[in-house]
């Protein structure tokens, strides 16, 4: 048996408007809204789903899980692009002539974007 990643879940104090963020951000749309408590975004090409669940008492300290996202443009100009839409930028990193930058959404949750290759 294989399995297939279908959707990554996150949890958030207010799902509605960190869905509409991340919808735009990765252009995708919101496909599912039960009463802001439980938000779902699809993304085209067939990539996983987005989703966003409240909780009451979201996990505190660094993420467990985050999301690897690569980019079309150079990750330099897709991480301004982010900082300008709400991001934060938490830090900038090489290995081996490998790059990516760390930036949080609005709520505080971290990602990693690095040029597509």
């Amino acid at each position: 048996m294989t399995m297939r990643l279908a959707m990554v879940t996150v949890d958030s104090d207010d799902p509605g408007p960190l869905a509409r963020w991340w919808a735009e951000q990765v252009g995708g749309q919101v496909v599912q809204d039960f009463d802001g408590g439980y938000v779902m975004v699809g993304l085209p090409d067939g990539q996983p789903a987005l989703a966003f669940q409240k909780v009451d008492d979201p996990t505190p300290g660094k993420n467990r899980i985050h999301l690897d996202l690569t980019a079309d443009a150079s990750v330099d100009a897709e991480a301004e692009r982010l900082v300008r839409a709400g991001a934060t930028e938490v830090g900038r990193h090489e290995a081996e002539g490998f790059r990516w930058v760390t930036l949080a959404d609005p709520q505080g949750n971290q990602f990693c974007v690095a040029e597509g290759h």
